[in-house]
């Protein structure tokens, strides 16, 4: 049986509009049951699409801090977030659950 090659799959790749971006963010949301880490994920994944070095200086963080903050393995500070968010061209909002 031949060997199959396979790629790792980035989904940074697949992001390419801002209504992209804001509905796989949305779609993390919904999906990450409370896990904070996971959302610091999905914005490193849509930093990594938009390129974490104009994201880092719009976010006026470092790029050594974006990475860290986004890597998944910690939990950035809520006001840090919000300025990635807006880095992003990004808008949070708030519904009623049902």
């Amino acid at each position: 049986m031949p060997k199959t090659a396979t790629s790792r799959y980035d989904v940074a790749e697949h992001l390419q509009t801002p209504d992209e971006m804001a509905a796989y963010l949305e779609a993390c949301l919904e999906e990450s049951n409370g896990d904070a880490a996971f959302i610091a994920k999905a914005l490193g994944d849509i930093a990594r699409a938009k390129g974490m070095s104009q994201v880092a200086r719009d976010a006026g963080l470092s790029r050594e801090s974006l990475y860290k903050a986004l890597s998944g393995e910690r939990i950035p500070g809520f006001d840090t977030i919000l300025k990635i968010v807006a880095a992003l061209g990004l808008k949070l909002h708030a519904e009623a659950a049902r």
